[in-house]
């Protein structure tokens, strides 16, 4: 393999990908994190909602370069408080890297899917999840409109 000197961007042709779109975080202080990423560290909130499933709040913070960090409130450690949930990648079809995930051994979680995050404003994507080898979560995110 050729060692690359330079920093230019590269195009991942096999499943579309556009780099990551966000690392997903359980936090067990959900104002805490808020305050240290926000305040601290300088990343914008660009949105926010809360679950009508748990109550739980969720928040996806500017890190940089149109990538986020998502922040997810676990109070009961449920997942483990600190931990990574998943990392997502941009991509150009979810369908097509979902199903080259598939094909390459990935085991599906959740199928390509249309949804809305409940931010203000309503955040329309289209998502699916796999297990890589590892059993790692890997997030495949497309924004729509």
């Amino acid at each position: 393999m050729a060692f690359r000197d330079t920093l230019a961007p590269m195009s991942n042709n096999t499943i579309g990908a556009k780099g990551f779109h966000h690392v997903a975080l359980n936090v067990r202080d959900f104002d805490a994190s808020i305050t240290f990423y926000r305040d601290g560290l300088g990343f914008p909130i660009t949105r926010e909602w809360k679950s009508d499933e748990t109550g739980f709040r969720g928040a996806m913070l500017d890190t940089g370069d149109s990538s986020y960090l998502e922040l997810f409130e676990e109070p009961d450690y449920r997942c483990g408080a600190g931990r990574i949930i998943h990392f997502a990648i941009r991509v150009d079809s979810v369908q097509t890297a979902h199903n080259t995930a598939m094909k390459a051994g990935a085991r599906e979680k959740v199928a390509p899917k249309e949804i809305v995050i409940p931010s203000d404003p309503p955040f329309p994507v289209t998502i699916s999840f796999v297990f890589g080898p590892d059993d790692e979560e890997i997030e495949f995110f497309a924004e729509r409109g």
